[in-house]
């Protein structure tokens, strides 16, 4: 057996044997607070959810994901009830105005939550603290201030889920239902006309965690007994389902630990492969210079070229050829014949001087004729068609 297979059965085996451990091992409880009337985890709302058409027989339950303002715009005909349970109420100066004429109009909300932000704490003169005493080992007593709702012996919950408290609360409007400790308020009520705003900061007494016990199923019963019954209950996730409404395509490996972490690891592994094969692998890449113009070396070589080889007849063809070619592209006049009916029609087309024209023909007629090129006779030449180009152009 080679060593890569025997070390591949080897990592197979121990891949399988840890998928095998971790598929049969006991699930951790998830104390993550949802909220969500889907969730069974000890702070989900599964349990009162299921409870509400017996706390409130014959009612129609409506279940709601959009803001305030939009759900209470088109709030079913009749008289309901809003129940918003959630760790973080943010409430803008549309929400509560809409608020305000749902309970004006003789409805009544309930907002159950860890944080109220928003226009409800300067409108309402609320202020909202925990004392993490509570969070002891030692319960925490809560009840009700009315005699008639009043449990002879207090509540007590455990992990601190009624460590919330109003610390200030608008008196002369407020009624304090329910209290901590004999002490700090913990459900007040505010009227708004024919109808009533209930706030309590202990959203976790609502949760399954609570209802569980006889004593949360009592006492989540006695809080939603301030509601009048009527036909039409508003339940609002807006608040909890945002989160939930994530498309990524990564939120189901964020969503489960193991995944989270194996999506880590992976991650890891693989920026630490690429910069291992890097920076072994990698070849030195070579410098590459700009490509050099040589044009005018080019240019320069070949005039030494013809100057040391003196063959001025050959350079004197050249140019006269290059010109005559370029009045045929450009005036689309014959070349073979420079006579005076040519030079006519070259001097009322071209931009050139008339007397520049006449000498030019006058020169290229005469080379033609096979005298010897010297170089004076070159060098006029040379400067006769410079000039026709540049009046030319």
């Amino acid at each position: 057996m080679s060593g890569l297979r025997k070390y591949l059965i080897i990592g197979s085996i121990l891949l399988v044997g840890y998928l095998l451990a971790q598929y049969f091992s006991p699930k951790p409880t998830d104390w993550k607070q949802t909220y969500l009337a889907k969730d069974k985890i000890p702070f989900g709302t599964y349990i009162l959810h299921q409870q509400l058409t017996d706390i409130f027989p014959g009612a129609k339950v409506k279940t709601v994901q959009t803001a305030i303002y939009n759900t209470l715009q088109a709030k079913p005909a009749g008289p309901s009830n809003y129940l918003l349970i959630a760790g973080t109420v943010k409430v803008d100066e549309l929400d509560y105005s809409e608020m305000v004429k749902y309970m004006q109009a003789g409805n009544n909300i309930l907002i159950a939550a860890d944080q109220l932000q928003g226009i409800l704490l300067d409108t309402l003169k609320l202020k909202v603290r925990a004392n993490y005493s509570f969070r002891s080992k030692r319960k925490f007593p809560i009840n009700f201030v009315n005699p008639l709702v009043k449990k002879e012996y207090d509540y007590y919950f455990e992990k601190g889920i009624s460590s919330q408290y109003f610390s200030a609360i608008d008196t002369a409007r407020a009624t304090v239902l329910g209290r901590v400790q004999n002490e700090q308020a913990n459900f007040v009520r505010y009227r708004f006309g024919k109808g009533a705003l209930y706030l309590m900061p202990n959203p976790q007494l609502l949760t399954n965690y609570s209802l569980l016990k006889e004593d949360g199923i009592d006492y989540a019963g006695k809080i939603l007994s301030y509601l009048p019954k009527t036909d039409q209950l508003i339940w609002d996730e807006y608040f909890t389902k945002r989160d939930q409404n994530n498309t990524s395509v990564l939120r189901v490996f964020f969503e489960y630990e193991q995944l989270r972490w194996a999506y880590y690891i992976a991650l890891f592994s693989l920026v630490a492969f690429v910069l291992f094969e890097i920076k072994r692998r990698q070849r030195i890449i070579p410098i590459i210079e700009r490509p050099k113009n040589t044009s005018v070396e080019f240019v320069e070589v070949v005039g030494k070229v013809y100057y040391q080889q003196r063959n001025n007849r050959d350079i004197a063809e050249k140019k006269i050829t290059y010109l005559l070619a370029y009045i045929r592209n450009k005036y689309r006049l014959k070349t073979t014949e420079l006579d005076q009916e040519f030079a006519a029609a070259l001097i009322n087309m071209a931009g050139a001087s008339e007397a520049v024209i006449e000498e030019l023909l006058q020169e290229i007629n005469y080379l033609k004729a096979g005298h010897a090129v010297k170089d004076a006779q070159l060098i006029r030449l040379n400067k006769l068609i410079e000039q026709f180009y540049k009046q030319d152009q």
